[in-house]
């Protein structure tokens, strides 16, 4: 199962917004893709997802270009998570959950067994079925979080591409939902999610892909694509990569060249 962009290019009234970007996602990985507010991260997504048709170039899901399958098709193999979801009633977890059975079920189908087992399913897998009778607006951002991830496994979709799932999230819940991620790749499913951090991609993912000036300049593992050079690159920012025992980067820290990356400690 992989879905793979080539050579796309997209532009709002003749400004390029995106310039020669190939990207693919394979069952099985996590990839964090990086950029700066404005380098199209949400219009590439929008563009993996069949939402946005490129002026250039093609994306095809399992060989197949996407604009030749079904909506309902697409929506059964390829699965959708924002960052914000602001309910219009006040449902609850299970509801919301129930939500992902609509490409499977039809949208006038009153669920079945089969669909609340799926929801049920769902909500286990991702240690919130307590939670499943609990109005979504009254829980947690991490327990929203989680529960759109659960709209999106109870739509059987085996790759899902999730636009800053950890955004406003507390340190403790990120680490939480990073984890749970990681379980779900082990478990065959394919997971493409943007981040502004890149300390992020560090703990957990196997991919990271960089997107600069409309094009995916660097794409690999994580101790390959972050260096302290591609984070001035992408950030104009300096800093240094703490490395732990094994050698394995662990995380950024910033500093001002002209006292040294060690003058933090003497703060």
């Amino acid at each position: 199962m992989r879905l793979a962009a080539k050579d796309l290019h997209f532009g709002y009234r003749r400004h390029p917004v995106i310039s020669g970007a190939s990207l693919a996602l394979e069952a099985g990985e996590l990839v964090c893709l990086l950029g700066v507010n404005g380098a199209g991260k949400s219009t590439l997504l929008k563009m993996l997802l069949g939402l946005q048709r490129p002026d250039r170039g093609s994306v095809t899901f399992d060989g197949e270009p996407l604009a030749a399958l079904s909506r309902r098709h697409l929506a059964r193999m390829i699965a959708y998570v924002p960052q914000v979801h602001a309910a219009p009633f006040p449902y609850t977890v299970r509801q919301v959950t129930l939500l992902g059975r609509i490409p499977a079920a039809g949208l006038f189908t009153a669920p079945g067994a089969a669909d609340l087992e799926r929801v049920h399913m769902a909500l286990e897998q991702l240690g919130i079925l307590h939670l499943a009778d609990r109005v979504y607006t009254r829980i947690s951002g991490g327990e929203r979080q989680l529960t759109l991830i659960a709209r999106a496994l109870a739509q059987e979709a085996r790759l899902l591409i999730m636009d800053e799932p950890l955004a406003g999230l507390d340190y403790g819940n990120q680490v939480r939902l990073l984890a749970r991620l990681e379980r779900l790749t082990a478990d065959g499913y394919g997971v493409l999610m943007t981040t502004h951090d890149p300390n992020q991609p560090l703990s957990g993912c196997q991919r990271v892909a960089l997107l600069m000036n409309g094009r995916i300049a660097a794409d690999g593992a994580p101790d390959k694509v972050l260096t302290p050079a591609a984070m001035f690159q992408l950030y104009g920012v300096h800093v240094e990569l703490l490395r732990a025992a094994n050698g394995h980067g662990i995380a950024f820290r910033p500093f001002t060249p002209e006292l040294g990356p060690d003058f933090s400690n003497r703060l």
